[in-house]
């Protein structure tokens, strides 16, 4: 049988709205009567719900997580350090998955917004992203931007340095004597994908390599997508020696239609890549990359939604982390 509200009040001898107040948490109720109501909450065994809790206090204890593709390991860790910080200070998490899709990502925020979630992480699929203005100008609702930049919003933002991976993996191909070097990054519309450009054309630039756009394929982060352009840049008349891709599941794909044609790692094509991953020091021979502090980074967005639910009107913050490169056979 379900319990109500006022199953609780009768077994506790108060009214109904003595009730509400103690769910509530409120502090003028007298020590007695909330002791008397909890226990007559733990006897019966009430659920309060969830949802008409949030309608009481406008908010609830949830955090709403979008990420842009739940399959991407970096995303799996990044969702991982979220739920550890929100569930340590009682909170729980909504996982949303956007698959780099604005529609989608809009659709998620709205609902977001009716659920009345406490605050919103997210990795917006465009750099200038009207849902999340409007979770800031019209719902004024606490956002934190992570992995990825929002332009058009001045909100608390947790990124790595980019440009600055990209730049020292280029560096290290050119330093292995590389000149025709392909890169497959992701959009430029998403800032992830332009600042691993920057950083792949700045070390070009200062080596006085020139910049062939041939060899250079911009795309949403996908398996397929590494895959098909990978096999555009085997194709070419004159490939490149050496592979710079974006991230984890660009990557697969670049590995996978590097196997189907039975080319040789380092002997017919150098590779180097963003994210580390269980697999990369596992493949024959073991991957070169970029190492982001995934959990560190999933951490602070967490920390920063947080403290900004508790203090709406604090300076904003941006804090940007540092990359790692791991060397190994791959180039």
């Amino acid at each position: 049988m379900t319990v109500r509200i006022k199953d609780v009040a009768k077994l506790a001898g108060v009214s109904s709205a003595t009730v509400s107040r103690v769910l509530a948490n409120q502090d003028y109720i007298k020590d007695t009567t909330r002791e008397k109501v909890l226990k007559a909450i733990d006897d019966l065994g009430y659920q309060p719900s969830r949802v008409a809790r949030s309608l009481r206090v406008n908010s609830s204890q949830i955090i709403a997580l979008l990420v842009s593709d739940i399959q991407n390991p970096f995303f799996t860790t990044l969702a991982r350090a979220v739920e550890d910080v929100a569930f340590a200070n009682d909170y729980a998490v909504f996982l949303c998955n956007t698959d780099e899709d604005t529609n989608k990502e809009s659709i998620y925020i709205d609902l977001m917004i009716s659920e009345r979630v406490a605050g919103m992480i997210i990795t917006p699929t465009t750099e200038y992203n009207s849902p999340c203005k409007k979770l800031i100008d019209a719902h004024k609702l606490p956002l934190v931007a992570v992995d990825r930049q929002v332009l058009d919003c001045h909100v608390d933002t947790v990124v790595l340095n980019n440009q600055k991976g990209a730049y020292e993996l280029v560096n290290l191909f050119i330093q292995k004597g590389h000149k025709r070097i392909g890169a497959i990054v992701g959009r430029t519309e998403i800032t992830t994908g332009r600042e691993r450009y920057l950083g792949y054309e700045a070390a070009l630039r200062e080596n006085n390599i020139p910049i062939i756009p041939e060899l250079i394929k911009f795309g949403s982060p996908k398996e397929d997508v590494g895959y098909r352009f990978t096999n555009e840049l085997l194709d070419l008349k004159e490939r490149p020696t050496a592979l710079f891709v974006g991230n984890n599941l660009l990557t697969m794909g670049a590995l996978r239609a590097i196997d189907e044609r039975g080319l040789s790692i380092t002997k017919d094509i150098s590779i180097a890549a963003f994210d580390e991953t269980v697999w990369s020091k596992l493949i024959k021979p073991p991957l070169t990359v970029v190492t982001q502090p995934t959990y560190e980074m999933g951490i602070k967005a967490a920390e920063l939604i947080l403290a900004r639910i508790q203090n709406p009107s604090k300076p904003v913050e941006f804090i940007q982390f540092e990359p790692q490169m791991t060397i190994r056979s791959s180039v």
